[in-house]
């Protein structure tokens, strides 16, 4: 009853979206935005000091827009932001004035931050194929903190549907630094050539953003519309250079590592393990827009620790890949499928699905542009035998854009077992696939189709997974809705799939379906011109459901409504109500006797607020109540940070889950407190201390780390890690790693 009554509305919404693509017509801003950069012999000082002669001829990008919290809107002159750019045979350079008065907010010192965008902020991105669909960006604030990712050809919308295109792990070589005066700051940048991946054409795109935090504001050089952010691809201006810049004539990153490091079992009191090793991560330029990643015994000690989160589902959760061998150029291999389904998802290698590592022996990846309109990525791992049986993993991923910012898709996967220095032809899974991803020129719609066969020994049959997204609207309204589903068959050894594999908590059995899953959100957004007080109304409705192949029956299903409002000062206050029905297809415990295998439904009522983020001192609140299954739920979230101005961060996050069943189900409380605290000294030393105590997983966490950037991406890194039981209180592991590793240029 609830597939037929969803999919009638979802067909009709398909057939709109048909007739509006058919009218769709791109934007004009690479043709009404310009920016011409020349040549300059000038030798330039990246000291912040804006007083080299070739600044005086150069080019002046200003007139910026308001993004948020309004749009098409001039900015006053007061935040006002002037750019201009020169560049050489081996730097583009960039000098900005950005108005303002003091004190600018600088949320931390330290590099890549997730707090970065929460202060006074400037950002250039660059499309160098000028075809939408890839880019890079590098930011710094008024303290010349450095910040650089890159960006996916779709950044998605304000109110949801799209994949998410911020590669914030994607790191790179280059300079900037900032001098602050009574009511503006000057920024200097030498962003080396090396450093992007390009072609051979004279015309890229480029963008300028700016971010204001005593208005709560996002500006742009050109008016993007408020639903988008604000380096989305499709509404860069045109960068044109007098010439077409030179190819780099070597472009060769090796980064050698050495780490010492002890663990010691102490619940099982075996003596300490006591490792001395090297290994090494190489980027080489095969061509200017082609890149090759090699890495050898590869160790990501560095890497932040997972947060944890309390689980209320029956299923696996998703943690985001941070790895650094993996990260460039990620969305080639990853962005096939929809989020609950993915088909590739990196952290299936080399790590278990606790998030224990499996050591790696080498990698190697190449990945970029074959021509203007052509994307390959080529991925080959062989991970080390001495715990667990070794694998070899193999990925090729082909992207060929077409119609502007529309990506035909291909890809292959293949695993084979490998033991005693051999390959197991017995042992083995394969995947293949195909998907067309048409996007609009302006970004508003899209539409997408895909379909994939997994191949195994013995496999002939329920093998297939396929998936259909439909999204469109304006600035105000907005719709997103994807359709997908996979056989019991289908192989996720590559790949992420939510619901496929379920847990039988009476037996210990692990059983895969087959399954068809449909996500749908409305959302409408008002933006009230008048008031200063308040940037933003959004109403929401969403509804999820999924149905077992083997029953034919619907087994889990949510619809809810919301409403958010978004302050002027970055505070926020939502609401949301939903009910769920929940089908367990096999017996599921959350204490210690486990809920029968039947239909459950329950409805939910949720809170939220956070404060003003541009305080010192900030927090955010949270509380659920309504049922959960057989029996009642009452949640409260809180979160509290202190910031000292721009040294220290202190923070600590509390979740706790009151469970109560009936019968003799029986009653838990989830207890979830992660204390975070880090000192950041300057821009090259930090110290950074995590606690997590989760009573759901029974581990208390100590995760302490020092990092000392000696030279730019080249650090010493000291890691303490230790892990104590919560119910029977006592210690279970600890370690202590010595890791060094120095970026080489040739």
């Amino acid at each position: 009853m609830y597939k037929i009554n969803i999919l009638l509305p979802l067909f009709f919404l398909l057939s709109l979206l048909n007739s509006k693509l058919l009218a769709q017509q791109g934007n004009t801003f690479r043709d009404d935005y310009q920016y011409h950069i020349k040549k300059t012999t000038e030798s330039i000082k990246i000291d912040g000091v804006i007083e080299e002669a070739v600044w005086e001829t150069a080019q002046t990008a200003t007139n910026f827009f308001y993004i948020t919290p309004v749009a098409e809107k001039k900015v006053e002159q007061r935040d006002q932001t002037e750019v201009r750019m020169t560049y050489d045979d081996k730097h583009i350079y960039l000098a900005v004035v950005c108005h303002g008065e003091k004190p600018y907010l600088v949320p931390s010192l330290k590099r890549d931050g997730n707090t970065f965008f929460g202060g006074e902020t400037f950002m250039v991105s660059f499309d160098p194929g000028n075809e939408r669909t890839t880019g890079n960006a590098f930011a710094t604030n008024s303290a010349g903190v450095q910040f650089d990712n890159q960006l996916a050809g779709d950044l998605g919308t304000r109110s949801g549907g799209g994949s998410g295109g911020f590669n914030t792990a994607w790191n790179n070589k280059w300079q900037c630094e900032t001098k602050e005066y009574d009511n503006y700051f000057t920024i200097e940048m030498a962003i080396p050539f090396k450093s992007l991946r390009y072609g051979d054409s004279k015309v890229w795109g480029v963008q300028f953003n700016r971010g204001v935090s005593e208005t709560n504001s996002f500006h742009a050089w050109t008016p993007v519309p408020l639903q988008f952010f604000g380096p989305d691809l499709g509404y860069n201006a045109s960068l044109i250079w007098d010439e077409v810049p030179k190819k780099t004539k070597s472009n060769i990153a090796l980064i050698p590592y050495t780490i010492a490091s002890t663990f010691k079992d102490v619940a099982g009191d075996a003596p300490a393990n006591n490792n001395f090793d090297v290994g090494l991560d190489a980027k080489i330029a095969l061509t200017s827009s082609l890149n090759l990643d090699v890495t050898v015994n590869p160790d990501f000690s560095q890497v932040d620790v997972d947060r944890q989160v309390t689980n209320l589902t029956t299923v696996n959760i998703r943690f985001p890949e941070q790895r650094i061998f993996f990260v460039e150029n990620s969305d080639i291999f990853s962005d096939f499928g929809i989020p609950p389904m993915r088909p590739f998802f990196s952290r299936k290698i080399g790590l278990t699905d606790n998030g224990a590592p499996i050591p790696i022996s080498y990698g190697a990846r190449i990945t970029g542009n074959l021509t203007k309109d052509t994307r390959i990525g080529l991925m080959n791992l062989q991970t080390k035998s001495d715990v667990e049986p070794g694998n070899n993993y193999s990925a090729l991923a082909v992207n060929h854009r077409i119609f502007g910012r529309s990506v035909l898709k291909g890809f292959f996967h293949n695993r084979i077992g490998h033991t005693d220095g051999n390959f197991d032809s017995d042992d083995f899974t394969r995947n293949m696939g195909l998907e067309f991803d048409y996007k609009s020129k302006d970004g508003y719609d899209r539409f997408a189709v895909g379909y994939s066969l997994s191949n195994s020994e013995g496999v002939s049959d329920k093998n297939g997974y396929y998936h259909a997204i439909a999204q469109f609207g304006n600035d105000n309204f907005r719709f997103y809705t994807n359709v997908s589903g996979i056989g019991k068959n289908y192989s996720d050894e590559m790949g992420f799939i939510q619901q496929k594999n379920q847990f039988n908590a009476v037996t210990g059995e692990v059983i895969e379906i087959g399954y068809d899953h449909l996500f749908s959100n409305l959302s409408y957004t008002i933006y009230p011109e008048k008031s200063k007080k308040i940037n933003t109304h959004r109403f929401g409705l969403i509804n999820v459901g999924d149905w077992d192949r083997e029953s034919n029956s619907n087994f889990s299903y949510r619809i809810g409504g919301s409403y958010q409002i978004a302050f002027a000062n970055t505070s926020r206050f939502s609401v949301e109500f939903g009910r769920t029905y929940r089908k367990l297809l096999f017996p599921f415990t959350f204490t210690d006797n486990p809920l029968p295998a039947k239909g459950y439904t329950w409805k939910t009522f949720e809170i939220d607020y956070r404060s003003d983020i541009r305080k010192n001192f900030n927090y955010a609140l949270g509380g659920t109540i309504g049922g959960f299954y057989s029996g009642q739920r009452k949640s409260l979230t809180a979160e509290m940070n202190y910031r000292q101005q721009p040294w220290g961060n202190f923070g600590v996050a509390f979740e706790a889950n009151e469970l109560t069943f009936d019968g003799d189900i029986g009653n838990t409380t989830l207890l979830l407190i992660g204390p975070r605290i880090e000192f950041s000294l300057n821009r090259d030393l930090f110290w950074t201390t995590f606690l997590q105590y989760n009573t759901q997983q029974d581990n208390f966490n100590i995760n302490s780390r020092i990092q000392w950037r000696f030279q730019p991406l080249s650090d010493l890194f000291l890691v303490y890690t230790d892990n104590y039981a919560i119910e029977q209180w006592g210690p279970k592991n600890r370690t202590l790693v010595l890791k060094i590793n120095y970026w080489l240029n040739i």
